[in-house]
């Protein structure tokens, strides 16, 4: 490295810290924009991975069927639906759709899943967070999922008070893991306990649902205590043999459109459907939230032109001070451009790390998986240095052209 640019990169370093906190809010979006991106990549790949888990877990020949969604209930809007368990509002099917389903040529099993209102209440406290779903007696098998503790309830049990309880929903109520034999009340009835599930890797229903804090009970239990006012929101149901998968599917849906008179207010997916169709709002969020990163970008591009051209007019007569002493316009240039550059690298170096930091707290405290994308980082980065060096060039162009005499008045 040579003298003068060892002098120029001490000034520059010297002229950051001297003005501390002009000098951090002029990167201020540089970092946002950096984190924005990073954050939004690392969501969609660690939804993509979901979504690829998901199906290993369930199997491809997971077929559901749910209500047709319509644009007030379009995944790609919040509107009214739930985020937890990637349900919404929207009308449910049936229970002679569960019948149907069931009963349909190449259907070898099927369970119904829906949400049912009411407050559980367990050792004298009311829990409003925990959900709870109806379910028939084969879900476990239909989403490959495991019991932890105790076992699930047969079809033939599927008129019993019995309870298999969620992960977090077991230590929510109890405070213990496997509570088997206890009792909650919901709805004036009091539930036993059978068993806990373990972890749920995913749902079928959206990459983002969690079943961690269900309460699962027999679903026909569930439609005597509501008078069937609760019907399933979705029914799950596996073919004869994968390779049937297909026509599986059109029978179902030959069905339930003889059923439903024709009206198509129903939709058959596959589970690798069903799962993208859940993802779309999240690509959507993705999509506005990188459009507000390239703008911060930006944004942080013109704060460091604007610092870098009051940085000029304040030393204006160091520059003719320098100028006069036999420096030359490219020196005075590299001198302001490598301050602007010492600013983008820092910024970039800062988004860094918070964008490490922000995907960390994102896999903790929610139930997204984001995965740090070292190469968007790296891109992200890049790009922001880049921007901070364009924008600052135009105030080095013209401290650089500035007239030695000209510059020596000024004061």
């Amino acid at each position: 490295m040579s003298a003068i640019l060892r002098g120029d990169l001490r000034m520059a370093l010297s002229g950051v810290k001297g003005s501390k906190w002009r000098s951090f809010l002029t990167m201020v979006g540089i970092i946002i924009g950096i984190v924005a991106v990073v954050t939004v990549v690392g969501i969609g790949q660690g939804v993509k991975q979901q979504i690829a888990g998901a199906l290993d877990h369930f199997g491809k020949d997971l077929i559901i069927v749910r209500p047709a969604q319509t644009a007030e209930h379009s995944p790609t809007t919040l509107g009214k639906t739930d985020i937890v368990f990637g349900m919404s509002d929207a009308v449910n099917l049936t229970a002679a759709d569960t019948e149907l389903v069931n009963k349909t040529a190449g259907v070898k099993l099927s369970a119904p899943i829906g949400l049912v209102p009411g407050a559980v209440e367990a050792e004298g406290r009311n829990f409003s967070g925990v959900r709870v779903m109806s379910a028939g007696g084969d879900l476990p098998i239909l989403l490959n999922q495991t019991v932890a503790y105790g076992d699930f309830w047969t079809t033939k049990d599927e008129e019993a008070h019995y309870a298999v309880l969620g992960r977090q929903a077991a230590l929510d109520l109890f405070e213990e893991p496997a509570p088997l034999g206890k009792s909650f009340t919901f709805r004036g009835q009091s539930f036993q306990v059978r068993g806990v599930f373990s972890s749920f890797a995913s749902v079928p229903f959206s990459p983002t649902a969690s079943f961690e804090k269900a309460v699962f009970i027999p679903y026909k239990t569930a439609a005597r205590l509501t008078n069937n006012a609760a019907g399933p929101y979705a029914i799950l149901a596996k073919p004869d043999a994968p390779d049937q998968l297909r026509d599986t599917v059109r029978e179902i849906q030959a069905q339930l459109l003889g059923a439903h008179g024709g009206e198509h207010d129903f939709s058959v997916m596959e589970s690798g459907q069903s799962l993208e169709t859940g993802n779309e709002f999240i690509q959507l969020l993705s999509m506005w939230i990188f459009a507000v990163a390239v703008i911060a970008l930006l944004m942080g591009g013109v704060g460091i032109m604007n610092v870098m051209l009051l940085v000029v007019t304040e030393r204006m007569h160091e520059i003719g001070v320098r100028k006069a002493v036999g420096a030359t316009s490219r020196q005075i240039l590299g001198q302001f451009v490598l301050e602007a550059t010492v600013l983008s690298v820092l910024g970039g170096v800062i988004g860094m790390a918070l964008s490490t930091g922000s995907i960390g707290l994102l896999r903790v405290y929610t139930d997204l998986r984001p995965v740090i994308s070292w190469p968007t980082l790296a891109v992200a980065t890049g790009v922001s240095i880049a921007i901070g060096i364009i924008f600052g060039a135009i105030p080095a162009i013209k401290a650089a052209r500035k007239d030695p005499i000209e510059a020596l008045r000024h004061e």
